[in-house]
């Protein structure tokens, strides 16, 4: 689908956020991420639309709830998330575009922790890169920018040559506080996000070229 500025600039890295952008995850976090409001009294509909793209440790903080271990809960969601992978699926065209990247351009940025990354990626089929960051490679999660920051430090270039590629505010801010150019994926939502940024709704009909130098380039393809 049509794309706008800045994918007409050059990129020496990709960034990719995970849930959301290269993978849909919503069914199985909602039905985990419910039970868990239930148990603790915790109103569903409002809580729901605030677990997307940040760390379950950080979910859990902001609630503020007495006597409730954050660390201790986060990890219980993470197992329950770990053996619940149904209805997990790749965004259409996300692995047509990771197979044509260059190995060590690209790299993903979750706030999932490493296993539960994994798990998912292989329900969907998503490619592993050389480079990824996780929940344990952070003490802030987003939309602090450490992690995205890290992730252009592994893969040695600047933040600034980098397009992140994200669905949730949260990430969004973090991509934006690092210096990279943003592009937003709207596959999963389900009301519009206001953005400054150029938006794709998937990955069909995108394509990458890629300079003598080593500089990419996002494309139209039929």
């Amino acid at each position: 689908m049509p794309i706008s500025p800045p994918s007409n600039n050059t990129y020496r890295a990709f960034l990719f956020d995970m849930d959301g952008t290269l993978l849909n995850s919503i069914a199985a976090a909602e039905r985990i991420w419910t039970r868990w409001a239930l148990r603790h009294g915790v109103d569903v509909a409002t809580f729901l639309p605030t677990i997307h793209g940040v760390r379950a440790v950080d979910t859990i903080a902001r609630q503020h709830l007495p006597g409730v271990d954050a660390e201790a809960e986060a990890r219980q969601i993470t197992r329950e998330e770990i053996e619940d992978v149904e209805g997990v699926v790749a965004v259409a065209g996300a692995r047509a575009l990771l197979q044509s990247l260059p190995p060590e351009q690209w790299a993903i940025v979750t706030s999932a922790p490493m296993a539960l990354a994994l798990r998912r990626m292989e329900a969907a089929g998503i490619p592993r890169p050389d480079v990824m960051v996780t929940a344990e490679d952070v003490n802030d999660g987003k939309p602090n920018p450490a992690c995205y920051r890290l992730a252009a430090e592994r893969l040695q270039v600047v933040p600034q040559a980098c397009l992140v590629f994200e669905d949730a505010h949260a990430g969004i801010q973090a991509g934006e506080a690092a210096g990279a150019d943003v592009m937003v994926v709207t596959a999963t939502h389900t009301h519009p996000l206001l953005t400054r940024h150029p938006s794709i709704e998937d990955y069909r009909g995108l394509g990458v070229t890629v300079d003598e130098v080593g500089m990419m380039r996002l494309q139209t393809i039929s």
